[in-house]
């Protein structure tokens, strides 16, 4: 079978197209034929070496694809071959065939493709998380969404509506995209591209701030967002895209009770009891044509190295995909 793999950390050259043997499943593992594969910020990070745990060398980044079952394990007993699944791995996506737990296989509902299905679950279950789970957001407050054009960004947006929320403000790096975030249903459009953007928050709040804020650029976004906090807010941190570090102090959270939370959700994924309920609500809301989900890219499996250049620009909408 053909892999995308890295034998060593760095830019999107070191992903390449090689072949490899198709694994055998055992035990409660099953073999699905890949149709879709998500990609998604994590996989750049992997492949540069600064991703929240280790990345072993080689390595085959996709923690998230869509596909058919085409073998099963002797101890599988809730699948057969044939089966339409999503769901998320460690590692290994970029292929045409990859393992999984039969536990942790989603089916597909008969109405979805295989590219709507693989848009959903890391970046739906990171955006209902971060703003149910880690952002406690309750009705009527209001929220700030950065890259509300972007995978996360586009269903964070829909899902603070969902929830509740007063008001939803959304950032992105062009006005192009904020129309894009318009149409998901955000209240307050802002280009964080121009000067001061912080204070058109403010001034969209009253002066008061944001109950909570979504952010994953890093560097000066992050020390902005974090004056755009009102008091008792709560900042959640999914992500570094602009692959830049904050210098931060602890004490300037303390006049106001504000927060400053980690988002990692494979510590989510450990934890049935979160993870189950919440993947139901969002097919619920998908299936009820609630939530929608916005692809912004299809590409062969081979183009991976130029899917990686077009996600870090932060210049696409949606989510992009690979097909092997």
């Amino acid at each position: 079978m053909k892999v995308v793999q890295l034998m060593e950390y760095g830019g999107p050259e070191v992903l390449h197209l090689v072949e490899m043997e198709k694994p055998i499943p055992t035990g409660h593992e099953v073999l699905i034929e890949i149709k879709a594969i998500g990609v998604n910020y994590a996989d750049t990070a992997r492949r540069e070496g600064r991703y929240v745990v280790k990345t072993p060398l080689p390595f085959i980044p996709g923690a998230e694809i869509a596909g058919v079952v085409s073998e099963v394990g002797e101890k599988v007993t809730n699948v057969t071959p044939g089966t339409r699944v999503v769901t998320l791995i460690e590692s290994g996506g970029y292929a045409e065939y990859a393992l999984a737990d039969e536990r942790s296989l989603i089916p597909i509902p008969e109405q979805l493709d295989f590219h709507t299905a693989v848009a959903l679950p890391l970046q739906g279950l990171s955006a209902y998380h971060i703003l149910k789970t880690m952002g406690r957001l309750e009705k009527g407050e209001s929220v700030l969404v950065h890259a509300a054009a972007g995978g996360v960004g586009t269903i964070a947006v829909q899902l603070a509506k969902l929830f509740g929320a007063g008001k939803v403000i959304a950032t992105a790096s062009s006005d192009e995209k904020l129309v894009l975030a318009r149409e998901m249903g955000a209240d307050v459009l802002i280009n964080y591209s121009e000067p001061n953007w912080e204070e058109q928050v403010l001034e969209a709040t009253g002066g008061r701030g944001v109950n909570v804020a979504l952010e994953m650029v890093g560097g000066d976004v992050f020390n902005k967002t974090v004056k755009c906090l009102a008091t008792f807010g709560r900042l959640i941190i999914f992500g570094a895209a602009s692959g830049e570090q904050s210098r931060f102090y602890p004490s300037s959270l303390m006049a106001r009770n504000q927060s400053v939370i980690g988002f990692f959700l494979p510590q989510i994924m450990r934890k049935p009891e979160l993870l189950q309920p919440s993947l139901v609500e969002i097919l619920t809301y998908l299936g009820e044509g609630k939530l929608k989900l916005t692809i912004g890219g299809v590409f062969p499996l081979e183009d991976a190295a130029n899917v990686h250049t077009l996600l870090q620009s932060r210049k696409t909408q949606g989510k992009l995909i690979l097909e092997p």
